[in-house]
This record gives structure tokens, sequence and C-alpha cells, in this order.
């Protein structure tokens, strides 16, 4: 059922009233018993699908799915190339590193 606002012109009232489409408009203020109530525009209410078996991509266009689909295998391969094994830094050979001097000399 829809929810419709409602306000008073006579006390400033306001309200929100669920209703059936169909169903009559209220005339007669709840709170002041006045015959000036009116119903307000309201901005709408969208519809929207809950439960497990809708999704917001459900209805996407073609153009958007393959556009999606060839972003998400370039992400994939960026990231298998750097998860890729780094070269190995070379140890340190003896010519690098700096000799010993003994305490003969």
């Amino acid at each position: 059922m829809p929810t419709y606002d409602y306000e008073c012109d006579s006390c400033g009232h306001a309200f929100e009233l669920f209703q059936r489409i169909n169903e009559a408009h209220k005339k007669k203020c709840p709170k002041c018993g006045k015959m000036k109530l009116r119903r307000l525009f309201g901005t709408g209410a969208a519809l929207l699908f809950k439960g497990s078996g809708f999704y917001e991509t459900d209805y996407r266009s073609e153009s958007y799915k393959s556009a999606a689909k060839k972003a998400k295998q370039k992400e994939s391969s960026s990231e298998s190339t750097a998860k890729s094994p780094k070269s190995k830094k070379s140890s340190p050979t003896e010519k690098d590193s700096p000799k010993k001097s003994s305490g003969n000399s």
C-alpha cells in the first residue's frame, strides 16, 4: 500500500497515511477536526525489488557486460604480473665483502 502525505490548512498538522490506491482522499484533520485536510504531492517511490532472486546487475546492457569483462581480465592479468616471483638478489661474494685482516702482519 502506498504512503500519502497529508497536511491541514487550518492547524498545519502534517502526517503520513497508508492508503489503498482506490481509497478516497481524507478530508477531516485528525488533530483539529476541521475539513481543511489536503493530500500533498509526494516525490513518488522508486520500485525496489528485494530478495534473493533480484540483483541490480541482472538487466545490464550487453555493452556494459563486455566492457566489465574486459576490465576484469585486464585487472587479473596485471595482478598476476605483479605477483610473479622477483629475481633473487645474488648473495654477496667474497669479492664484494671486505677482507678481514689477520693480526700476523
